[in-house]
This record gives C-alpha cells, sequence and structure tokens, in this order.
C-alpha cells in the first residue's frame, strides 16, 4: 500500500458516501453485516426506532441497538416499599425493536440470525429454508424476493421495509461500525489523532483516527461509527388493508369481432359496463361475448405447474384466482369477456391480448351445456379424459387391491402429469417433453414390486423392466387383449429412448415412424398417442375392476367418470 493509498482508504470517503447514497425503492437494502478481511473491519446493524425519537437518535453516532439485544428480558424495581419484576418484550423500555435478531446457543448449537417475526408475518413471506430467502406472493399470483439471510449479510428490499414502518409509526437506523487499518503510523500518513461529530439530514456519523500502541501488526486506524435513518412510507402506501388506499382495477380491451370493412371490433373487458340479462348497460356486448384466443396462451401456465394448473374448462392460479375457459378446441381457447376482466389479474390480462384473435366458430358443445345449460357433460378432449381415467384407475386399486399399479409420481416430477395434452404448435421440444412425461406416468411408474408378486417364482429372474412385469402378471392372471397394450408402451418406451433420452438418427426416424412421424405434423401424432393411452389405462381399469390382479373374479363394472358441476349462465 502507498501512502496515498492508504490515507484515502483510512478518509473512508468512498465508505461513507455508499452508506448515505440514495436507495432505489426496490433496492435490496443491507440491515446486518459482519465482514473482517484484508486491512478493514465492517459492521452494519439495524434498529426500529419510534418516530417520536429520531432527534434522540441523531444527537449522536452512538448505536441504539446492540448485537445480542432485542430479546426478552425483565427489569426489577421498588415501589411502595416492594420490589416489582417487569417483562419487557424486546428487553428495555426505550420503543425501539430489533428488525434482525442474533440467535446464540453457548457453543452448543450453531449460532445464526432471523428475520422478525412480525415482519415475515406482516408480509406473509415464505420462507425458503434451502436458500434462506423470503418471498412475498402477491394477489395475482407473482412472486417476489424481499430478504435474504447469509451468515454474515442480511438484506430486505426497501419497499417492503418502509411499509412495515408506516404501520408502525416508526424509521428504520441503519447502524455502521467500519475500520480501515494501515500498517503506517498517522504521522506518516499525514493524519492526526481525533475526529468529530457530523449530522446531516437523517444521518450522524463520527470519523475518529488513533495509533495502535501495542504489538499489533497495525500502526494506525480510522473509525466511521454512525446511523442512518429511513423514513416511512405514508400508511396510504403501505399496501396493508385498512390503511392503504384501494387501487382502481385495470381492463384490458379484447378482439369482440370483425366490422364490414376487415377492422377488429375492440370493448373493454370490464364487466361493470357489459350488458347482462337483467337489462343492465342496453346496447353495451353481453357479458358472455365470446373472445377467441391461439391455443398458445396457455403454454404461460403449463410451463409453471407448481403456481398454476389449467383443468378440464378451469385455469387456476393456486388459491388465489381462478378463471372458467373453454378448452375443448383442437386450434383455440375461448373465454367470456366478462370473465376476463373479471377473474384475471391485468398482467394476465395483456398476456391473453397478446394471443387474441379474431372469432371463428363458436364455443364448445361441451362448454356452452355446462355454461349456458346447466348440464353435466363430459369432456371429449384427450387430455382432459386421461385425467380423469388415471384418477378412476387410482381409486379402482385402492378399493379393489390396496396397492397402487401406478405408483403416485414423486413431486418433482408431478408436472409431468399436470401437462399432458395435445401441444399447441408443432415444435420438437414440446413432442419430446411430452413423449418423456407420458413415459414416467404409465411406464416408469409401474409398480414392479406388486407385480412381481403375482408372477410365478420361475420366471422373475427372466424378467427385465417394468413393461415385461406387466406383461407378464397380466399373463399370469388371464388378462385378455393384452398384448396390444403391451406393444403400445414398448413403442412408447423405445420413442422415449430414442428421442428424448438420446441424440436422434436413423433409430429414432424408424421408431416415430411407427407413430406416424414423419408423414403428420407432431400435434396430430401425440393426439394419437394419448388416444392409445387413453385407451390403456381404460384397459387397466377394466382389469383391475374385474378382480382378476386381486384373485377373484368379480363382474363389478368400475363407476362412470365424474364431471365438475357446471356453473349456470342463465
Amino acid at each position: 500500500m502507498t501512502i496515498q493509498a492508504d490515507k484515502e482508504r483510512l478518509s473512508q470517503d468512498r465508505t461513507l458516501a455508499r452508506l448515505r447514497s440514495d436507495l432505489g425503492f426496490t433496492e435490496m437494502v443491507t440491515v446486518y453485516l459482519t465482514e473482517s478481511q484484508g486491512h478493514h473491519s465492517h459492521g452494519i446493524y439495524c434498529a426500529l426506532i419510534p418516530t417520536a425519537s429520531i432527534e434522540r437518535t441523531l444527537a449522536s453516532p452512538s448505536w441504539d441497538l446492540h448485537h445480542g439485544e432485542g430479546l426478552p428480558g425483565a427489569v426489577q424495581y421498588h415501589r411502595d416499599g416492594k420490589q416489582r419484576v417487569e417483562y419487557l418484550r424486546f428487553g428495555g423500555d426505550s420503543g425501539v425493536e430489533p428488525l434482525v435478531i442474533d440467535r446464540e446457543f453457548h457453543k452448543i448449537r450453531p449460532d445464526y440470525v432471523e428475520l422478525s417475526e412480525e415482519f415475515r408475518h406482516f408480509h406473509d413471506l415464505y420462507h425458503d429454508r434451502q436458500l434462506d430467502q423470503y418471498i412475498k406472493i402477491d394477489d395475482d399470483g407473482n412472486e417476489q424476493l424481499v430478504a435474504v439471510v447469509e451468515p454474515h449479510r442480511v438484506q430486505v428490499r426497501l419497499k417492503e421495509i418502509r411499509q412495515f414502518l408506516a404501520i408502525k409509526e416508526m424509521h428504520l437506523s441503519i447502524q455502521f461500525d467500519a475500520r480501515e487499518y494501515s500498517e503506517l503510523t498517522l504521522e506518516e500518513l499525514g493524519l492526526r489523532e481525533g475526529g468529530g461529530d457530523h449530522r446531516e439530514g437523517l444521518c450522524c456519523w463520527s470519523l475518529h483516527y488513533d495509533d495502535f500502541r501495542g504489538t499489533d501488526r497495525y500502526s494506525a486506524f480510522s473509525r466511521l461509527l454512525g446511523v442512518r435513518l429511513i423514513e416511512p412510507l405514508p400508511k396510504a402506501k403501505s399496501g396493508f388493508w385498512g390503511f392503504a388506499e384501494e387501487r382502481e382495477k385495470q381492463y384490458a380491451d379484447f378482439i369482440i369481432g370483425v366490422d364490414e370493412h376487415g377492422e377488429e371490433v375492440l370493448h373493454t373487458s370490464n364487466p361493470d359496463v357489459l350488458a347482462d340479462y337483467f337489462g343492465g348497460n342496453r346496447g353495451a356486448p353481453h357479458y358472455l361475448t365470446p373472445v377467441h384466443f391461439r391455443k398458445e396462451v396457455l403454454d404461460r401456465y403449463y410451463q409453471q405447474p407448481g403456481k398454476y394448473s389449467v383443468g378440464d374448462a378451469i385455469l387456476r392460479c393456486g388459491s388465489l384466482w381462478s378463471m372458467y375457459l373453454d378448452n375443448h378446441h383442437d386450434d383455440k381457447v375461448c373465454a367470456w369477456l366478462g370473465d376476463l376482466g373479471r377473474d384475471l389479474p391485468y398482467e394476465h390480462q395483456l398476456h391473453w391480448r397478446a394471443h387474441n384473435i379474431p372469432p371463428h366458430g363458436g364455443m364448445s358443445e361441451t362448454f356452452v351445456r355446462r355454461q349456458i345449460l346447466a348440464q353435466s357433460t363430459d369432456s371429449d378432449r384427450p387430455e382432459h379424459r386421461f385425467r380423469v381415467r388415471y384418477n378412476e384407475l387410482a381409486r379402482a386399486c385402492s378399493e379393489r387391491l390396496g396397492w397402487r399399479l401406478l405408483l403416485p409420481l414423486d413431486p418433482g416430477d408431478e408436472h409431468h402429469f399436470q401437462c399432458v395434452r395435445v401441444p399447441a404448435t408443432d415444435e420438437q421440444r414440446d413432442f419430446d417433453e411430452l413423449i418423456l412425461g407420458l413415459t414416467k406416468v404409465l411406464i416408469d411408474s409401474l409398480n414392479e414390486k406388486q407385480l412381481n408378486e403375482m408372477i410365478p417364482e420361475e420366471r422373475r429372474k427372466d424378467l427385465k423392466g417394468s413393461i415385461s412385469r406387466l406383461e407378464a402378471a397380466l399373463a399370469a392372471c388371464g388378462a385378455p387383449d393384452a398384448e396390444e397394450h403391451i406393444a403400445f408402451l414398448r413403442r412408447l418406451q423405445n420413442l422415449r429412448s430414442s428421442s428424448a433420452a438420446h441424440r436422434k438418427g436413423s433409430n429414432y426416424r424408424r421408431i416415430a415412424s411407427e407413430f406416424g412421424v414423419g408423414g403428420q405434423n407432431l400435434r396430430t401424432v401425440f393426439a394419437g398417442i394419448l388416444r392409445q393411452a387413453l385407451e390403456h389405462l381404460e384397459f387397466l381399469v377394466g382389469v383391475v375392476g374385474s378382480g382378476r390382479l386381486d384373485g377373484s373374479r368379480g363382474d363389478s363394472k368400475s363407476d362412470e367418470p365424474k364431471t365438475a358441476a357446471p356453473v349456470s349462465r342463465s
């Protein structure tokens, strides 16, 4: 280090400028730091200060709350000749509270830091324990990173800090203690011992220089000690129910028709200005005006099955919101104009608007029967029927066998079942992913352990793979017409192995041709594969229901598939 470099470092100008810099509303703010390396040692701790006490805090650069403080405690005092004990929630009566708490366990268990429980509950934060991060989920289902907890640093987003402060009627004090060391003496650096206090706005600090007088490797140091206050938002901007101002909902316009000049006719999806069956808003488009979209509109939701689910005529975002839709077409998705405005958050309305197309054809018969005529009607879409039959097989196995022929998918593979569908495009990637998912559901999930129990012991040693075990078990119980279903499973597994699991080549083209790949578009091909998968599930339901797998010869028939209760729109 040169004399000039050490002199600049001990001045701590850069550190002070960083601590006093303007903060972006969505910036992550360091509220806890213990860092000691090289020629410096920096520490940051924070405290929640009652707004009425900020002048006292800014009167001195000393801290209001130190590491290890802010935990429950008690105070003893005498009054009227009697000793009294008072419980103190945060260990003191100054009104100062912690945002980050040091947890120490006497070197018996590892120490750690944690975020204030009240702050976590105030924002209803989800704790990702693996990453030690806190996530906020808004009313639309969007996830925002709010806090990151690391062993020596904690960062919290400024927006949520200021919202919390608004309701608490407090300021956040960012307390800092930064020390810089030099192997040169103050005299060699041209510096003088001592220093002074400073205050500017909501920041108060002191900078002092001193020499070490001992055997330490360093000869001189500077210490920057102080606080920087962060003010609250107005309560109306807190986002907290009961205090925050209500935001006006936005509505997107959608294509509802084409005029005589071929121009698209747009209309707002605001349900309050649409006509209804009770005479409201006469002359306006009806609430139940059909709006059409490209089928790709649903890909966004299929790609995030942990958050969204696309079912038979309904789209859900967890338990936050849902919307009825007509997904019973090969080439489009439809929805009612009023539902788009009432049920979809504005951000999602914009997504749907990007896939909006002029109307062609009508709503599906299935959707109209359910929505308008209030009739219970089964879907004829293969992806919807697939889920019904899969669940029917699971129920039949539980009732007749006491075990599942197709084992439940692990949580990490559950999305493969949720996303089984006829793809919206002819993308090879989508086709491969769907083949992989179908294989995991129908082949990789076969219960080999239970199937082995049904196969004569002398045959088991020669069997390899789950399909061979299913074939042997069906043969052992005398299930008829099993050959075509076993052949389908083998073709499906070969297609997966040659496409989704390995580089494509002549082997893939040969196997794929068995399903019609090359002669038809991939959407049509997968629709055919899905129909065969559906027939296979129906076959298994019949076998289980017949009692063959449990050794009986019952003639009971499996229950008819159940459909969701229709919603009347009349």
